[in-house]
């Protein structure tokens, strides 16, 4: 939206909120948020063309929009049918609802375009659809829109995305929902890259465009093993593959695993889809992805522990990074929350330090992970972790550093230094790979290290 507002002279964008203190963040210089580039783009136009308002203003918003995009979660579903797998779309459906009324009691002659952001299952465009219809609304065409932008970069991916993709209806009014929409990107998005497609397609696109990213890096994670047990260099390997024009290189790096919003929950979505519709071996071979990606963390974990002689009870270990990629506070789907709670299990205390990430985000999402992990015995987060707002003091006294996350500033620490205010002999485990190039420089030091993808 701030994009927008930006690129789009002559368009009012307004965002609302039923959070009031989320509201307030984003009219303030403290965003709720950590994206970089995205303070200085809000500024520029927040009061100008875009506009942060809570829920006392829901009803007049919505009547005068032209234009409303839905931006709502859609989590995996924790109970019922689907558990585990399909997409919880309550907060889809109270949005509809939501917005049905005021577009009910405003003026009906005029086309109304609902645009689905989330990424959704195939068919929730109708869905919404039939609920906002049900309401008396007789004007709305329900576009899906799903959005391929990367949080850390999200600024850079918009201003030049690979493409845009519209999906609508493929009759008179929903190519004509589909055009509006349309003419809002090519104020700045070239019109070869603006795609537009049937609206089942689009939905499904976005899922199948994840699963595809999470199956390569799962892929290299597998060859990774392989180079470790073999004496081969993972990242040759990788950079060879990647030259291979039909292939690329991006999502070739291999990591203790893929975390975030999307990919997990997608690929779930995905294989609920595939079960749903009698697809049970499509189904487990999009499985294998997720399966892979289990295993990746379990196996870190594992090193961890059997590298330092089958015991981490009361040893201090020190994880540096809890987001799940550098470059934002996100933690949805960490490893470190996974890798965590496996350390926790053995009684290990862990020290952590991430440049982005709250204390409070880091306690639930542990507490989370050992819900899921441990029934009985759980350990006391309370007790056996200590948030540290500086690396080094994390790093004082610890039997071992753990990189989790790919944070630039991780590659330029004084690790001598780290070393020598450490218990011996110090490990360092490098589950993202940053390390490589000082591999050489750590073990001179003294560290024991390891670093995921190559021969010990």
């Amino acid at each position: 939206m701030a994009m927008m507002a930006t690129k789009c002279p002559g368009i009012k964008v307004t965002c609302i909120d039923i959070n009031e203190a989320r509201v307030a963040a984003w009219n303030s210089d403290t965003l709720p948020i950590h994206e970089p580039g995205l303070l200085p783009l809000v500024q520029e136009v927040r009061g100008k063309s875009l506009f942060f308002v809570g829920k006392d203003k829901f009803d007049e918003v919505i009547s005068e929009a032209d234009v409303i995009f839905v931006c709502v979660n859609t989590p995996t579903k924790k109970h019922g049918v689907g558990a585990g797998r399909a997409a919880d779309l309550s907060f889809w459906e109270l949005a509809a609802r939501g917005i049905a009324k005021p577009l009910k009691d405003a003026d009906q002659g005029k086309l109304r375009v609902v645009v689905e952001k989330s990424t959704v299952p195939v068919h929730t465009a109708d869905a919404v659809a039939s609920v906002v219809e049900a309401a008396g609304v007789t004007n709305v065409e329900v576009l899906s829109n799903p959005e391929f932008l990367a949080e850390g970069t999200a600024i850079a991916d918009l201003t030049a995305p690979d493409r845009v993709l519209i999906g609508g209806r493929q009759t008179e009014r929903g190519f004509k929902a589909i055009e509006i929409l349309a003419n809002i990107y090519r104020c700045w998005v070239p019109a070869e890259r603006v795609k537009t497609t049937n609206v089942w397609s689009a939905e499904l696109a976005k899922l199948i465009a994840n699963g595809m990213l999470a199956q390569r890096v799962s892929s290299i994670n597998t060859v990774a093993q392989i180079c470790e047990m073999t004496g081969a260099d993972v990242g040759e390997v990788s950079m060879i593959v990647g030259m291979d024009s039909r292939i690329g290189p991006k999502f070739l790096q291999p990591s203790v695993g893929f975390g975030g919003s999307c990919f997990q929950k997608d690929i779930l979505n995905l294989i609920y889809i595939c079960e749903s519709k009698g697809l049970h071996e499509v189904a487990e071979y999009w499985h294998q992805v997720i399966k892979i990606n289990d295993l990746q963390r379990a196996r870190f974990s594992k090193t961890v522990i059997g590298s330092m002689y089958n015991t981490v009870a009361r040893k201090k270990i020190c994880m540096f990074g809890f987001a799940f990629k550098k470059d934002t506070g996100d933690t949805r789907e960490t490893a470190s929350m996974y890798v965590g709670a496996d350390l926790l299990e053995e009684r290990a205390q862990l020290s952590i330090y991430d440049p982005e990430v709250s204390k409070e985000q880091m306690w639930m999402d542990l507490h989370e992970a050992i819900d899921g992990k441990i029934k009985e015995n759980k350990p006391n987060v309370d007790e056996l972790v200590t948030y540290e707002t500086d690396p080094y003091e994390a790093a004082k006294g610890a039997h071992a550093i753990l990189i989790c996350t790919e944070w630039d500033c991780f590659k330029e620490y004084d690790y001598k230094k780290m070393f020598e205010g450490m218990m011996q002999p110090a490990f360092l485990f490098d589950g993202r790979r940053i390390l490589v190039s000082r591999k050489a420089e750590l073990e001179g030091i003294g560290f024991r290290t390891y670093i995921i993808g190559q021969a010990q």
